[in-house]
């Protein structure tokens, strides 16, 4: 009936595996869980994870080649052998004591999300940037607000699917840096009339990155947009003011002042508080900057 599929990276997940499973042992289901490592490179992680292969319906996969995350989830599919596909990422924790059942009251749609929150405090200082980014996104993940609009709010950190209509879609495997893979997902599903169905069942976002790799994260999402932008068209409220921008010539001076002032605006962006603004302009500029090279 179901298969949990959890790609990782560097990620030591037993304690979510172990978690699903007791749940899922509950339920009297046909279930399995398999957790796909994309070659990391800190062994201490893959030891740990290994311990994933002695628990009762669970197996664990070690790639010695890094696929990257569009090809590590089409992987887990093909290796899945159950009608329904649970997909979540391994730096993920189980808040909810009934998680795997109330997604199972759901499959009427071909399609459910559940949804993602952040701790109510910020962790470390290290990560202010993608914990404040984070965090004002939560204000509107309630599943009301996200199935106004249900393809645009698709997510791959917590969605079940069926595996019929997954096959048919796959994730992009030309996409091989981070960034913009969830939303090119979401809008095949808009293609193929997918009955989509978002619902509040979140998981708590544990795994966030530093600062400095999370500006890192953002510039490579950022060229992965620039070479996709004929399909975002529509999705993507910064490729629409670059647009604008362009249309007058302001696209040169923000390429510039991305230059003359990089070094600048990364160091106030690390910064415990770090003015959210002041990051979609640091976006924005480095977008010119891709645009005008």
């Amino acid at each position: 009936m179901l298969s949990i599929l959890i790609p990782t990276y560097n990620y030591d997940c037993t304690r979510l595996v172990t978690d699903l499973q007791q749940q899922a042992e509950q339920l009297d289901i046909n279930y399995e869980i398999i957790v796909a490592d994309d070659a990391s490179t800190i062994s201490a992680y893959k030891e740990k994870n290994r311990k994933i292969n002695t628990i009762s319906h669970c197996r664990f996969i070690e790639l010695t080649q890094n696929i990257g995350r569009a090809r590590i989830r089409n992987r887990l599919a093909d290796e899945a052998q159950h009608e329904w596909l649970l997909f979540m990422d391994a730096d993920a924790e189980v808040i909810n004591e009934n998680f795997i059942a109330d997604y199972l009251t759901h499959t009427d749609a071909e399609v459910i999300c559940g949804g993602l929150q952040h701790a109510d405090t910020l962790p470390s200082s290290e990560v202010s940037l993608r914990y404040a980014y984070e965090k004002r996104a939560d204000k509107k993940r309630a599943a009301h607000y996200r199935n106004r609009t249900p393809y645009a709010h698709f997510t791959p950190f917590n969605f079940m699917i069926r595996r019929g209509l997954f096959q048919s879609i796959r994730f992009d495997e030309h996409i091989t840096e981070y960034g913009h893979e969830d939303t090119l997902f979401g809008i095949e599903l808009a293609n193929h009339k997918a009955e989509i169905c978002h619902i509040d069942n979140p998981l708590r976002h544990i795994g966030l990155e530093s600062n400095e790799l999370f500006l890192e994260k953002t510039r490579a999402a950022l060229r992965n947009l620039s070479t996709m932008e004929d399909s975002m068209q529509g999705y993507s409220a910064l490729l629409s003011l670059y647009k604008k921008i362009h249309q007058v010539g302001l696209d040169k001076l923000l390429s510039r002042c991305f230059d003359q002032y990089e070094e600048r605006l990364s160091s106030l962006l690390c910064q415990p508080r770090p003015h959210l603004g002041l990051f979609f302009f640091y976006k924005l500029a480095y977008y010119c900057k891709i645009k005008n090279q």
